[in-house]
């Protein structure tokens, strides 16, 4: 039923320099694993092989990663490590993948703007190139259930501190189950007092392709750019809109605390150097 994903990946990353001067934050690794690969590999493990992604000056690494390099495969070839040869194919046929540069930095409504010659008049997904989820059933796969479900636009959601709300998208509406609200507003970065809920926008989306009417008719708004949760209210008024409390945890990578946890609890997966690792981290806690 969604058989197009976008994934924008054209910011600065300026929270993350001088390390993202050079080099796109999104190709940011998690121990050996660029954080963008991570999000290409849950639109692919939903069912979706079709991904555009939205880029920017000084991003052609993202391209690069995901292009052949038959120089090093050949270096490969010649030590006869065919696992890590395997590895490196598979990350050029993984998806089939699209490139298109946002102009200039105007917003993330501005750069979904972007994908409307590409979705066309399908329904799709959007994933933020700097998040992870760490899901049993990935995110975006839970989000398409949704979507099949009811119909209408579904955002991914997940609950934060009430002090922190302000640094979000937030969603306010009626519960329909435990995981499922129909919206009736959405602001976006709202203080305390004025927001509806603590449900933070988590960096993934269904949305239709009516959606683009509305970034046509979205004034720049917080930060003087166009946010992608103004057009989603502009859309509300169109459509049932519907928020997904996700199972899972979202890794926000665009944070330098975040990205710290989020390697830490990676290398404590990789069953190669998880217990050296772990004994290492109590050895440290205990001086």
């Amino acid at each position: 039923m969604i058989k197009k994903a976008v994934i924008p990946a054209a910011g600065f990353g300026t929270r993350f320099l001088p390390a993202t001067k050079a080099q796109p934050k999104e190709m940011l690794p998690i121990i050996d694993r660029p954080t963008i690969q991570y999000v290409v590999q849950e639109a692919v493990d939903s069912g979706i092989e079709d991904i555009l992604i939205i880029t920017g000056k000084g991003k052609r690494a993202i391209e690069d990663h995901f292009d052949r390099n038959h120089e090093l495969e050949t270096r490969l070839e010649e030590k006869e490590d065919q696992l890590l040869l395997d590895e490196m194919r598979r990350l050029s046929d993984m998806a089939n993948l699209h490139y298109v540069r946002q102009r200039e930095l105007n917003g993330l409504g501005d750069a979904i703007r972007y994908a409307r010659h590409h979705v066309g008049n399908e329904p799709f997904a959007v994933l933020l190139g700097d998040t992870i989820m760490d899901a049993v059933i990935p995110v975006t796969q839970q989000l398409i259930d949704t979507y099949a479900q009811y119909g209408g636009s579904v955002i991914a959601v997940e609950e934060v501190p009430h002090d922190k709300v302000n640094r979000y998208g937030i969603v306010g509406g009626k519960t329909l189950s435990d995981r499922i609200l129909q919206l009736d507003t959405l602001v976006e970065k709202p203080a305390l007092s004025e927001a509806p809920s603590n449900l933070a926008i988590a960096g993934r989306y269904i949305l239709t392709p009516d959606i683009f009417d509305m970034l046509d008719q979205t004034p720049a708004g917080k930060n003087n750019e166009i946010q992608l949760t103004d057009a989603m209210l502009l859309l509300l008024r169109r459509e049932n809109l519907y928020a997904h409390r996700i199972e899972g945890k979202r890794h926000d990578i665009g944070n330098k605390l975040d990205f710290l946890k989020t390697t830490v609890e990676f290398a404590l997966k990789r069953p190669e150097f998880a217990d050296k690792f772990r004994t290492f981290l109590k050895e440290i806690l205990a001086e």
